[in-house]
């Protein structure tokens, strides 16, 4: 595969592996790459989602939106000790918004982008970019990196442009979609 450069996009008809942070934020980018003509699936790491009943919510609200699109998903396993173990070598990282978050990123994204290569999927994107919180450069950025290292072409989107944030929440309530209060480790639950 050939890695594309930053806001490559693969061809028409090409497969598409979309990384979904949660439901909400799928609304948008789910439905908008496949009408550009992708065939779209979706990949959900949840490991650093806190507690296990939050994952819970989340990863069927997740099976839930790819039912109503009719697309395919890919549950990773619920593993919060390596999310964990790896957030935490960084002291700074215990805080949201620090940088125990592109730590996040990369474990996330990575996850995507090796399981994309492993499956022949043409693309990746990320759904992370429609949150008014987080960072679209930093989060392409680490998403265009580990596309490089697996081999796959990055697609690099800002969802949250034209209101994708705010047609979100709308789509979310539309499909009857559980929508959370925190970005999902337990740094941001304590916020």
């Amino acid at each position: 595969m050939t890695t594309g450069g930053p806001g490559a996009s693969p061809s028409r008809n090409s497969r598409v592996l979309l990384h979904v942070c949660c439901a909400p934020d799928a609304t948008v980018p789910w439905p908008e790459m496949t009408a550009e003509g992708h065939e779209v699936d979706g990949f959900f790491f949840g490991s650093n989602i806190h507690p296990l009943g939050e994952w819970l919510l989340r990863r069927d609200a997740v099976l839930k939106l790819a039912g109503i699109i009719g697309a395919g998903v890919e549950i990773t396993p619920y593993d919060p000790g390596s999310w964990s173990s790896a957030v935490a070598r960084d002291r700074r990282a215990s805080q949201e918004g620090g940088t125990g978050c592109a730590v996040c990123f990369d474990l996330q994204l990575s996850a995507a982008a090796r399981f994309a290569a492993e499956r022949g999927y043409d693309g990746l994107c990320t759904t992370l970019t429609i949150s008014p919180h987080k960072d679209p450069g930093l989060i392409n950025g680490i998403g265009a990196r580990a596309s490089a290292r697996a081999g796959v072409t990055w697609i690099e989107r800002v969802w949250r442009k034209r209101d994708g944030f705010k047609i979100s929440v709308a789509r979310s309530a539309e499909f009857g979609l559980y929508r959370q209060k925190y970005c999902g480790c337990v740094y941001s639950e304590r916020r």
